[in-house]
């Protein structure tokens, strides 16, 4: 007797079709499950086991033999326990085969209940491609599969449920498309930043180029208050950047029924203790997403940036220029996207306190050196602005009134941005700071007096290639935040005062 039950798997954040193949035949009673499984996999013949006899089935008194094809392709986690059921049950004639083009994920319970399961968005999305159009899922994600479009959806709470389902006994109700709630999600807003003008328009000209910042300044003068609100100014996700967006956080567990899907521009915090696998992604056998690639579409806050490892630092570079990370393994690579805006704080010193009025900082020129040294160029070549944020006076944290709301400052920066999607137009960059030569070229040109400024900034600061093309790319924004054609003198030297920092010249 033999039954084949369409589902899916996972390799890094892409689903693929996976065929369980169940087989029962004469012989001593065993249950063997082949296909490259992993532990979690095998573990599944007890879940499986009980479930059947918790769920009111018989188990089959036969020899077992469960297949999961493609055979060369490794399989993890608990998402073939429900296939393998279904499969072993039709097999013996106490269910109904299922329809060809329907297919079966869930992870059981002994009593025969199915929990939900990790990375439901690309396996749905997988299934679509497929050709299957029917896909029976935990009722807790179900929500997240109806993302993918093109499907009906079946939440299924329990294995009598499905059963009687299948039979015909009692149809269950297809999964209703989930639609984010109404009223927009509450996020930090600029109005509690006291202060900080500077900074707020830096981070404003980055929102609206997508660039890169790092901020510089004394303890507790608002670096991660500023960096925390920057979502609140950026541009809303569209649907491809949140279905992208979503992928990745569902294969890394992070939503959850409520929350399917990841409705605002994502923004990962890591502590500087994280080591290279944890920011970029790996692990063994398959890799996984790491905290830059979490961070894709929005924003990568590092916080004491000279405190971190310094492999963790130098990771960042191809994903900076590239806007993808590659891991690269033994037993398999993979490819993750990792499109974000990098915004890093840190302090001038050791202490923290080096140039500030009280002289308090104790740093020696030799300590202050060592600190900053640990920042290597090519990293700090990356960042486009640098901006400082010093210490607050009195006058400003007792003053009452409150500072520019986000939500106006979000209409400039969704105005710069409508004028490059218009420029671009929908097969080009997404915003400035992703334009290449090309783009650079066509509409970063300079005039006679802008060269000027430029070759004088050139030879002062000794620049870079890349950090010519970044000046370029921020002055370009400016423009865009006025609403001028071309790029003028006062964006251009705005944008190059963003690289004139007294502790990094790049």
């Amino acid at each position: 007797m033999f039954c084949q039950v369409r589902s899916l798997g996972l390799h890094g954040v892409t689903g693929y079709e996976v065929r369980a193949e169940c087989d029962l035949s004469n012989g001593l009673p065993a249950f063997d499950v082949v296909g490259l499984p992993d532990a979690a996999v095998k573990e599944a013949r007890n879940r499986v086991r009980s479930a059947v006899k918790n769920g009111g089935f018989t188990f089959p008194v036969s020899r077992i033999t469960v297949n999961l094809a493609p055979a060369d392709r490794r399989k993890e986690g608990t998402v073939y326990d429900l296939p393998m059921l279904v499969g072993i049950l039709a097999a013996g004639g106490q269910l109904p085969p299922p329809e060809p083009d329907a297919a079966f994920v869930g992870e059981l319970s002994l009593a025969g209940g199915l929990r939900p399961v990790r990375g439901m968005l690309p396996m749905a999305l997988a299934a679509r491609r497929a050709g299957i159009t029917t896909l029976y899922v935990p009722a807790d994600s179900a929500a997240e599969a109806t993302l993918a479009g093109g499907l009906t959806v079946y939440g299924v709470h329990d294995l009598e449920e499905l059963a009687a389902h299948l039979r015909g006994e009692k149809p269950l109700a297809p999964a209703t498309a989930w639609t984010p709630p109404e009223g927009s999600m509450s996020l930090p807003d600029f109005a509690d930043v006291k202060g900080q003008d500077q900074a707020k328009r830096a981070l404003e000209i980055a929102a609206a180029g997508g660039h890169n910042l790092a901020m510089i300044g004394p303890p507790g003068s608002g670096k991660s208050m500023l960096a925390k609100r920057l979502p609140s100014i950026l541009p809303a996700l569209s649907e491809r950047e949140a279905l992208e967006s979503t992928e990745i956080h569902s294969v890394m567990g992070l939503t959850s029924r409520e929350h399917p899907m990841v409705e605002a521009r994502p923004f990962r915090a890591p502590h500087h203790s994280i080591s290279s696998t944890g920011l970029s992604g790996g692990g063994s056998p398959i890799p996984k997403p790491g905290e830059i690639s979490l961070a894709h579409n929005g924003v990568l806050f590092l916080d004491e940036l000279p405190e971190f490892h310094k492999d963790v630092l130098e990771s960042l570079r191809q994903p900076l220029e590239e806007g993808k990370v590659q891991i690269a393994r033994a037993a398999a690579s993979e490819e993750f996207p990792a499109r974000f805006m990098l915004v890093c704080a840190m302090n001038p010193c050791k202490c923290g306190w080096y140039g500030h009025p009280s002289g308090r900082c104790r740093c020696s020129e030799g300590e202050i050196k060592r600190y900053l040294g640990k920042l290597s160029g090519p990293l700090l070549d990356r960042i486009d602005l640098y901006v400082e944020v010093p210490a607050l006076e009195f006058e400003e944290l007792a003053r009452k009134s409150a500072g520019e709301s986000s939500a106006d400052i979000r209409k400039r920066v969704e105005g710069a941005r409508a004028i490059q999607t218009k420029r671009f137009g929908p097969d080009g960059p997404e915003c400035n700071a992703h334009m290449g030569p090309k783009e650079l070229q066509a509409y970063c040109a300079l005039d006679q007096n802008c060269r000027a400024v430029m070759e004088g900034a050139f030879q002062r600061l000794g620049l870079t290639a890349r950090s010519y093309d970044r000046i370029l790319r921020v002055a370009r924004t400016i423009a865009d935040l006025d609403g001028a054609e071309h790029i003028e003198v006062p964006h251009l030297a705005e944008a190059i005062q963003y690289r004139e920092s007294p502790y990094f010249r790049r």
